[in-house]
C-alpha cells in the first residue's frame, strides 16, 4: 500500500500531524515503537502530572489542614498506588489516541522506523520482522531521551533519568537531582512532597534559569520554606555509583568541594535527539535541520517536534507538526515557525510565561514598562489559601504592546493563555484593560497587573 503520509513517531508531533493529515483526506500511516502519545503522554508530561497532583493534595493536608478548619488521624500514602494511578491516567489517554487513529482511519503500525529511500519507511517490528512502506511524503517526529551526564550512565536504580523517576519501586529516602529545569524541579517538588530529602544541583546562579529572574527567585524562596535544598551556581565534578547508593562531588561558586551522598540520583540536564536510520538528514549539533516548511535536505521528507530541536514542549511539537503537514498538502499554505509559546512548570507553585522576559527586553535594548500584581491582594488567592507569587507582565513603553508575562503562584499554567493570546493578536494593554475578568477569580490579577503599568491598579 502506498501512503500520501509516513509519520515516523507517534507523540505530540506524530500523531497531531497523522491525524490533521487524514482528516486533510490523506492516506495516513503513523510508525511507532512503543505506544501511540509517545514520551510526553506515556513517560512525561501526562503522567508526571497526576503524580504532582497526588503530591500537592497530600502537601495541603498535612501542612495547611488546619488552615481549612480540617483535622486527620493518622494521614498516610500507599506509594504503590501513587504510582499506580499516574500510569493508569497514561494508558486510558494512550488508549485514547490509537482510538482517534481508527476514527480517522489512520494505520496505526507498532515498530521502529528508518528511511532507507526517499519516499520509503523500512520498518522493524517488535518481533524482529521488517516491513517496508511506500509515501509520497515522510515525517519524522522521533522525539528525544534523557541526556546521560558523563561518565554517570543510567541504570533505572541508583541513577536515573525522568523515565524511571516516575516508577520507582520503593520511595528513595535522599535523592539528588542534577538540574534545575521544568523537569528537575518538578520531581524535586513531588518527591519532596512525600517526604523524600531533595537536593537540587544547579550550575547556573538560578533555578528554573529561562525563566524572568524574578520568578526565580521567588520560586527559590518557596522551596526552601518546603526545605528543599537548592544548590545553585553548583557544578558537579565528581561522580560515584556505589551500587546501593551514590556520591557526586560538587563545587559551589566560592565555597570548598563537597560530598553529597544519597540513595539515588535523577539526571535532568536536558534530552538527547533520537534520529531515524537511513536517510542522511542535515543535522545542526544533532537535531535535524529543515527549511520554512519543516523539510528536511532530502525531498519529501519533513520533521518536526523535538527533534528539530527547542523548545522541547508538546504543544510546540503539535504546532509544529500541523503546520508542517499543512504545507506539505497545500503550496499555497504559509507554515509558521514557532516564535511565541507558553512554558509551564507545575511544581507548586506553578511557574508559567510567555513572550520575553524583563532580562531579555534589556539585553535587547528595548524600551519597556513592567505592570506586576501579587497573589496576596487577589480576593479569590486568599478565599482559596494560594497567596504566593505574582503576574508580572512586560510591556512596550511606546505602543503599549505586550512583550512578555510571567506568573508564579496557583493554577499560573491555566492563566499564561491569555497572555499569549495578547501577544499573537498584537493587543495592547488598554485592550486587556478595557476586557472585564470575572470576579472572584485568578485571572483579575492578570488584570490588575495590566492596570499597575498606568498606575490604574485598585487594589494595591
Amino acid at each position: 500500500m502506498k501512503y500520501d503520509l509516513i509519520v515516523i513517531g507517534g507523540g505530540p508531533a506524530g500523531y497531531v500531524g497523522a491525524i490533521r493529515a487524514a482528516q486533510l483526506g490523506k492516506k495516513v500511516a503513523c510508525v511507532e515503537k512503543e505506544r501511540a502519545g509517545g514520551t510526553c503522554l506515556n513517560w512525561g508530561c501526562i503522567p508526571t502530572k497526576s503524580l504532582l497532583k497526588n503530591a500537592e493534595l497530600y502537601s495541603l493536608m498535612k501542612n495547611h489542614a488546619n488552615d481549612f478548619g480540617l483535622s486527620f488521624d493518622n494521614l498516610s500514602y500507599d506509594w504503590d498506588k501513587v504510582i499506580g494511578r499516574s500510569r493508569q491516567v497514561a494508558d486510558r489517554l494512550a488508549g485514547g489516541i490509537e482510538f482517534l487513529f481508527k476514527k480517522n482511519k489512520v494505520d496505526y503500525i507498532l515498530g521502529t522506523g528508518s528511511i532507507p529511500e526517499s519516499g520509503k519507511v523500512e520498518v522493524t517490528k517488535t518481533d524482529g520482522t521488517k516491513e517496508t512502506l511506500e509515501g509520497e511524503n515522510i515525517l519524522v517526529s522521533t522525539g528525544c531521551v534523557t541526556r546521560e551526564f558523563p561518565n554517570f550512565p543510567i541504570n533505572g536504580k541508583t541513577v536515573v533519568g525522568s523515565h524511571d523517576a516516575m516508577i520507582l519501586e520503593k520511595q528513595p529516602k535522599e535523592i539528588i537531582i542534577i538540574g534545575a529545569g521544568a523537569i528537575g524541579i518538578e520531581f524535586a517538588y513531588f518527591f519532596n512532597a512525600f517526604g523524600t530529602k531533595v537536593t537540587v544541583v544547579e550550575m547556573l546562579p538560578e533555578i528554573l534559569p529561562v525563566e524572568d529572574t524574578e520568578v526565580s527567585q521567588t520560586l527559590g524562596k518557596a522551596f526552601k520554606k518546603q526545605k528543599i535544598n537548592c544548590l545553585t551556581n553548583t557544578k558537579v565534578t565528581g561522580t560515584k555509583d556505589t551500587g546501593k547508593g551514590v556520591e557526586l562531588t560538587v563545587e559551589t561558586e566560592g565555597k570548598k568541594p563537597e560530598v553529597l551522598k544519597a540513595d539515588l540520583a535523577l539526571v535532568a540536564i536536558g534530552v538527547a535527539p533520537i534520529l531515524p536510520g537511513g536517510a542522511e538528514l542535515n543535522l545542526d549539533r544533532g537535531y535535524i535541520v529543515t527549511d520554512e516548511r519543516y523539510q528536511t535536505n532530502v525531498p519529501k521528507v519533513f520533521a518536526a517536534g523535538d527533534i528539530i530541536g527547542p523548545p522541547w514542549l508538546a504543544h510546540v511539537a503539535s504546532f509544529e507538526a500541523i503546520q508542517a503537514v499543512e504545507g506539505m498538502f497545500d503550496p499555497a499554505f504559509t507554515p509558521k515557525k514557532v516564535d511565541s509559546f507558553p512554558g509551564c512548570t507545575y511544581c507548586q507553585p506553578q511557574v508559567a510565561s510567555v513572550g520575553l522576559t524583563e532580562r531579555a527586553a534589556k539585553e535587547k535594548g528595548i524600551k519597556y514598562k513592567i505592570g506586576k500584581f501579587p497573589f496576596q491582594a487577589s480576593g479569590k488567592a486568599q478565599a482559596i489559601g494560594e497567596t504566593d507569587g505574582f503576574v508580572k507582565v512586560v510591556i512596550g513603553e511606546e505602543l503599549g504592546e505586550i512583550l512578555g508575562a510571567h506568573i508564579i503562584g496557583s493554577e499560573a499554567t491555566e492563566m499564561i493563555a491569555e497572555l499569549g493570546l495578547a501577544i499573537n493578536s498584537e493587543l495592547t494593554i488598554e485592550d486587556i484593560e478595557a476586557t472585564i475578568h470575572a470576579h472572584p477569580t485568578l485571572s483579575e490579577a492578570v488584570h490588575e497587573a495590566i492596570s499597575q503599568a498606568d498606575g490604574h491598579a485598585i487594589h494595591i
